[in-house]
């Protein structure tokens, strides 16, 4: 398979790998999906062990400026999601070494 995996793919994998069928394979995953839903909107955050985590963060309201004109502009406050990755993750895909942090 060249490219990304689609999510019938995925289904696939992992049905293959834990031995289910398609449909438990799916319905795993549909569920997984919604306890990450429900949890962040509860908790504020979910983790992924090994993948990473699904956070709710809130920005502040701030002055921007109007990219055409240059005129400011008022940006409201508003809750957001982040991804942030796992080091497990970058250490198996990017490698242990990308991962250090350089000091300034």
């Amino acid at each position: 398979m060249a490219g990304k995996l689609t999510q019938t793919q995925i289904i696939a994998k992992l049905a293959e790998q834990a031995n289910v069928s398609k449909k438990e394979a799916k319905g795993f995953l549909g569920m997984l999906s919604e306890l990450a839903y429900k949890e962040t909107k509860r908790n504020g955050e979910f983790t992924f062990p090994g993948v990473g985590k699904l956070v709710k963060s809130r920005r502040k309201a701030r002055t921007g400026r109007n990219p055409a004109t240059g005129e400011p502009i008022k940006i409201p406050a508003k809750t957001v999601l982040k991804f942030r990755i796992a080091k497990a993750a970058k250490d198996a895909i990017l490698g242990a070494a990308t991962t250090k942090k350089t000091k300034k």
